[in-house]
């Protein structure tokens, strides 16, 4: 088939009109962006040029060095960015500048703020990095060339960025890409070599790859103010020169880089403009020699939820870039974590099949999630504050280790923070070990209640004797399921049981004095009749109906049976509001259970049975089954406490009719 040589001309898809229109109307105060993006954009082409031909068993630099090439042109207006890294096809310049494809571009929409700033350090983030160009440039022109086609094959790529682009078909020598980008009036401070240096060093410094550019003829010879001298004699065309160190910065000592050196490498290494929330670089020697270089972001990545997302680790060998980590070298519940893993013990042309159930492998994972777990801990002692943001943003994520990583779920253990009910406000800052160092003398259980929220939380009648009696209960409930599975896993914390106060019977004996054991038996003893009746009527709603020990002011509550899983899982299984085997449990303090269990042929009886029973499903945030027949019981007894006559036509509730007639002996 032969080459097309006709241009042809297309339209952007509307996503990506309007990231170009605020490239160019929104971003201009954070203009150095550009360079930036394009850089990093020709490292990772040439990153994934490496992992091509490394799979093919061919050396990457067999054509030349792998480098980066940065020039202007005063007199065209120009600037220049040109890699010879992998290059594209004229099918992968379409589907990658034209449309959003798998870039990001709506999720990035979608996350604007409104903030120029962090607007711009969104633009990594999620991809869309190369529409920055128009930020600066009126009209940039790309072409390229994949590595493995011909040269007949080249493509070049055009656009004013004001909706359409043009594509053709060229010659093209070399594989690769360069941009050219013709800036835009009043750009012109960006014709300077002093200029374009300082962005490079500023932001792309920590690149592993070369970055040249033409040397300047009086470069040295700056005066004070940092201003470039003006060339009396015309020099000669100059020679290139790297800008950047162009060093695998994990690979040097740690007391030869600053703060800042760490800060700016994790920027282009995770795509974030924000700085990193902590990191550990780590040198390992032994049966296995690697370099570990991992950071915690301060935010959560826009994909941090998405099953099929990408890993942040990038693993190299001996200081290539071999492939990024999809699951082998950092658990699932630590894939915030964004980084470089450096081995001298795996082969360059190691494949992700290769690292499945390899030794070397399992060491660096090993070591890896021990080292962040660490980090975690130390920076949780050290400085709160930092790991209370931590925790905002990934504390969910780290929860799910409890079930993943069952060697360090103790190390996880340690890191969970929660509210609880002597918490002084809605943010999670109670660790277990904080819980236990609190427990009431004689104090077994480690209580805990799920819930929707801290509302409802808060309000739920289970906690009433564990407040009476000043015991601290964690409220767990993020309203994604993941503290069901917690407590699932996590059975026991430093010898102490964690116990559910919605499950199983309450048992506080080990907190009671004899006069709150003998009361509870008297109770128990008295309201024998009431329960039995509340049993026949609630027959095939209630698993089992008995007289509670821990309200105070509620007059009922539901609470899962003893043998059943907690009750909040057991809900969200069943699908229903309820657990699958539900107990009612009465107050024998509450007025209203004291008169039912004075009057036990209440012609009411069965009707206040239902109200209790629909009332505490009410309160556990569950769903009424029949909310009708509910309202007709409910507007039926206050009919009949109010003294009004009803309407005899008004249909009643079902019990209303089948109730048995009082015993006269009963009547006053």
């Amino acid at each position: 088939m032969s080459a097309q040589t006709e241009q042809e001309s297309f339209s952007f898809q509307a996503e990506v009109v309007q990231i170009l229109d605020l490239m160019i109307h929104s971003l201009y105060s954070n203009k150095e962006i550009f360079l930036r993006e394009l850089i990093s954009n020709a490292s990772d082409a040439i990153d994934r040029l490496r992992l091509e031909l490394l799979s093919r068993s061919e050396l990457p630099d067999a054509d030349g060095q792998l480098q980066i090439r940065v020039s202007y042109d005063s007199a065209a207006r120009t600037i220049t960015v040109a890699d010879n890294g992998i290059g594209m096809s004229r099918q992968e310049v379409i589907e990658n500048i034209g449309t959003i494809a798998k870039s990001g571009t709506r999720e990035f929409l979608q996350a604007l703020t409104g903030d120029q700033r962090k607007d711009a350090s969104l633009i990594g983030q999620f991809g869309v990095g190369f529409y920055s160009s128009f930020v600066v440039a009126d009209r940039v022109a790309l072409t390229t060339r994949r590595s493995g086609l011909t040269a007949a094959e080249g493509v070049r790529w055009e656009s004013d960025g004001r909706g359409e682009y043009t594509l053709e078909t060229v010659e093209q020598p070399s594989r690769g890409t360069t941009i050219v980008l013709h800036l835009r009036e009043g750009e012109d401070d960006l014709l300077n070599g002093f200029r374009l240096r300082a962005i490079i060093k500023k932001y792309s410094d920590h690149i592993s790859l070369p970055i040249l550019m033409p040397a300047e003829p009086a470069e040295g010879t700056r005066d004070q103010a940092g201003q470039e001298p003006p060339a009396e004699v015309p020099a000669e065309v100059p020679a290139e020169a790297p800008v950047n160190q162009a060093s695998a910065l994990w690979t040097r000592p740690k007391n030869e880089l600053a703060e800042q050196d760490y800060k700016d490498f994790y920027q282009h290494v995770a795509g974030d403009f924000t700085d990193p929330l902590a990191w550990v670089h780590s040198k390992i020697e032994g049966t296995y020699d690697y370099t570990l270089l991992l950071f915690i972001p301060s935010r959560a990545p826009f994909d941090l939820w998405m099953p099929q997302a990408g890993r942040g680790i990038k693993l190299h060998i001996r200081r290539v870039f071999v492939l990024e980590d999809s699951g082998q070298l950092m658990p699932q519940y630590l894939r915030f974590i964004r980084g470089v893993i450096d081995s001298s013990d795996l082969p360059l042309n190691v494949s992700r099949e290769l690292l499945q159930g390899s030794r070397v492998v399992d060491n660096i994972r090993s070591n890896a999630t021990k080292k962040v777990l660490r980090l975690l801990a130390d920076t949780a002692e050290k400085e709160p504050e930092k790991y209370a943001a931590f925790w905002k943003e990934f504390g969910a994520v780290l929860k799910e280790g409890l079930a993943e990583d069952f060697g360090n779920r103790d190390e996880i253990a340690r890191l969970l923070r929660f509210t609880s009910t002597k918490s002084g406000s809605d943010e999670p800052d109670v660790s277990l070990a904080d819980y236990v160092g609190r427990m009431k003398e004689g104090q077994q259980h480690i209580y805990y209640l799920l819930s929707p929220g801290p509302a409802a939380a808060k309000a739920s009648p289970h906690l009433e004797t564990f407040r009476k009696k000043g015991i601290e209960v964690l409220l767990l409930g993020d309203g994604e399921g993941i503290d069901n599975w917690l407590v699932a896993s996590l059975r026991d914390f430093d010898g102490k049981r964690l116990q559910s106060v919605a499950q199983g019977s309450g048992d506080l004996s080990e907190l009671e004095d004899e006069a709150e054991t003998a009361a509870k038996e008297q109770a128990s003893a008295e309201f024998a009749g009431l329960v039995g009746q509340l049993k026949a009527v609630l027959d095939g709603r209630a698993y089992d109906v008995r007289v509670s020990s821990r309200l105070t002011t509620s007059p009922a509550c539901i609470v899962a049976n003893e043998a059943e899983i907690d009750i909040n899982l057991a809900r969200r299984l069943r699908g229903s509001g309820l657990p699958s085997q539900p107990v009612l449990e009465i107050n024998p303090q509450h007025p209203l259970l004291r008169r039912l269990n004075s009057e036990p042929a209440d012609s009411h009886l069965a009707e206040w049975a239902h109200v209790l029973f629909d009332q505490a499903v009410l309160t556990l945030g569950a769903r009424i089954e029949e909310p009708a027949a509910f309202v007709g019981r409910l507007n039926h007894l206050l009919v009949t406490l109010t003294g009004a006559t009803e309407d005899p036509d008004l249909e009643q509730g079902p019990e209303h009719d089948q109730a048995p007639a009082p015993d006269p002996a009963q009547e006053p």
